[in-house]
């Protein structure tokens, strides 16, 4: 078993022997999968997964979120089972936003069901509106054209972090917008990182995406899969397009590179 962390401090997402079957055990998706995150109160950590197609970056999330169920092992959130109490947002590479709703509710719509009166959850909504650039947007329908990708984006980002300051994963969330508005809601979400200080899990297939925003990669071997690599990125924060210029960087790219093409070439 490959575990990477085990300190003093809390664990905040644990996830133990974790098994993954969709015939009845004649094939595994994940087998012995052990994945485990600190809690750190106040600082957060920016973890993303990377791995071959089919792996099981998606379903790790959907654990976390309480979305699916392994065939076997445990899902732990701050130490419970995951239910109602603990429930994590998470951001799809589809646009997740209610169409027949405005921006503003669609980014309150959990303060609502958490029962907060519509006064209370539009000020805190209209706040984090701001905080992810749609200020003056919050009366439009939360939908494709009336909204471009970006900002739909930013509606599930900015919903997501007001549900759950402390979790936020997020599975390939910019795959499917162009490079220029991809550039900027990675340095969006670097920034709201900064501010709020979550825990942010983060798949993505973008080996240079993964580098720019992380603190740590975790990498999954081909099925039947679990974590088998763990790269520290050791650039400073707050990081800019500079950092994409520093020779370090390149280095990182490279290394995760070699990483995942060893990885995708070794035996089953």
């Amino acid at each position: 078993m490959l575990k990477f962390k085990d300190t003093e401090l809390d664990n905040l997402v644990d996830l133990r022997a974790c098994n993954q079957s969709y015939d009845g055990g004649n094939t595994w998706i994940l087998q012995n999968l052990d994945f485990l995150i600190e809690d750190k109160p106040g600082q957060g950590e920016f973890a993303t997964i990377l791995g071959p197609s089919g792996c099981g970056k998606s379903t790790v999330l959907r654990y976390i979120a309480g979305l699916q169920d392994p065939t076997e092992g445990s899902i732990l959130i701050k130490g419970k089972e995951v239910g109602a109490d603990n429930r994590v947002s998470m951001v799809f590479q589809q646009y997740s936003s209610l169409p027949w709703m405005t921006v503003l509710d669609n980014v309150g719509l959990a303060l609502q069901y958490k029962g907060l009166l519509k006064k209370e959850r539009d000020e805190k909504a209209l706040e984090m509106i701001e905080l992810v650039g749609l200020a003056g947007h919050e009366n439009k329908f939360a939908q494709y054209p009336t909204l471009s990708g970006g900002q739909l984006q930013r509606v599930a980002i900015a919903r997501s972090l007001l549900a759950n300051p402390e979790i936020l994963l997020m599975d390939e969330p910019f795959g499917a917008l162009d490079i220029g508005t991809r550039i900027q809601m990675q340095d969006l979400l670097l920034s709201l990182w900064d501010k709020f200080h979550p825990t942010i899990v983060f798949v993505t297939h973008d080996i240079s995406e993964a580098v720019y925003l992380s603190e740590d990669i975790y990498i999954m071997k081909k099925a039947p899969s679990r974590f088998v690599e763990h790269v520290k990125v050791d650039l400073s924060y707050p990081r800019s397009r500079d950092t994409k210029r520093d020779p370090r960087f390149k280095e990182l790219v490279y290394m995760v590179e070699d990483k995942m093409v060893e990885v995708a070439s070794a035996p089953v």
